[in-house]
């Protein structure tokens, strides 16, 4: 999507952006307002997003990537194929936020967080008299059957980080295990991590995993979707925004970069309702933005599960022993 030109162009940007489109609308033409900087932007997943930064490594098109979780930023860190960048204005970042910039090195920054968790549609569940699941074990029971849908992990940040998640919960076998008998009660995998909470949202199933911020903009917009904690624990995301190496235009690249690290640009989400939690401690504070402190989170490794050779591991395992089921 290209953005009207202001009379006092200064350059252009090109941008592949992974969350709600109207959060990536919204920055783009702030931005461009803003600067005068000509922005042109693209809305993907953050599975496609990565593969077309590899398919571009001998000649990149893209100049900024905003969104998509850490592991994602840093599995192309690792591939070579991000700039490191260390803005001015990291100052009053969270911790989380410089500490995804410090494993990765420098290679990207945090910008947002949010938690998994199951979200269920209220209306649908007590029409079909079904309880609400407050645990990943409760998922497995039965009476679920075909009514939950999971992200396809191929294509889908937000299903890696479920999946990397419950392997740090537990144990990649025991993890695994799981993913098999809950796959009985799947009726879809979707490309996008946002489509199975739109699903439950829509009243088209029952339930999906999903991250609270994503389920939080569908209960402002009016939808009977509510959400809850896996009470075993549940894995959260770091999500990030780099500079691909060899950027055509690496100087607007940087300006972004340092435009989006201020609290009135991570005011933003929240005005197109978004409700990711913001990375800059100045950003205005809402109610609606989910509460971390209240939920109870893995330890999640970023560094570890962001390596390119760790990823793809669990991709591998999850087509041939969980993607492979009949249905």
């Amino acid at each position: 999507m290209a953005f009207a030109t202001p009379a006092s162009a200064q350059g252009s940007l090109n941008m592949l952006c992974a969350p709600a489109a109207d959060w990536c609308e919204a920055i783009a033409a702030a931005f461009q307002k803003e600067t005068g900087i000509r922005v042109s932007m693209a809305r993907k997943s953050a599975g496609e997003i990565l593969a077309q930064i590899r398919a571009e490594a001998q000649n990149p098109r893209t100049d900024i990537w905003f969104g998509a979780s850490a592991e994602t930023h840093i599995s192309a860190a690792e591939s070579n194929l991000l700039q490191p960048y260390t803005s001015p204005n990291m100052e009053k970042l969270h911790p989380w936020s410089k500490r995804v910039h410090e494993m990765a090195k420098g290679h990207c920054v945090g910008v947002s967080s949010g938690a998994i968790g199951i979200a269920w549609n209220r209306e649908l569940l007590a029409r079909k008299n079904l309880p609400v699941p407050t645990s990943w074990a409760d998922l497995l029971k039965p009476v679920y059957r075909g009514e939950i849908q999971l992200p396809n992990p191929n294509s889908s940040g937000t299903a890696y980080t479920i999946i990397a998640g419950l392997v740090q919960l537990w144990d990649e076998d025991r993890a695994f295990d799981y993913l098999k008998q809950l796959h009985a009660n799947v009726n879809a995998y979707p490309r996008s991590g946002a489509a199975p909470m739109q699903a439950v949202a829509r009243g088209e199933t029952g339930l999906a995993v999903s991250f609270n911020m994503e389920v939080a903009s569908a209960a402002q917009a009016g939808f009977p979707i509510e959400i809850s904690y896996p009470a075993e624990g549940t894995s959260y995301e770091v999500a990030c925004m780099s500079i691909v190496r060899g950027a055509r235009n690496a100087t607007q690249a940087r300006r972004f970069y340092d435009w989006y690290l201020t609290p009135a640009a991570m005011d933003i989400g929240p005005a197109v309702n978004q409700w990711h939690v913001p990375a800059h401690t100045e950003a205005k504070p809402d109610p609606r933005i989910p509460d971390l402190a209240s939920i109870k989170l893995v330890d999640y490794d970023f560094a570890a599960y962001g390596q390119s050779t760790r990823r793809r591991q669990i991709l591998e395992r999850w087509d041939r022993e969980v993607g492979a089921l009949p249905r």
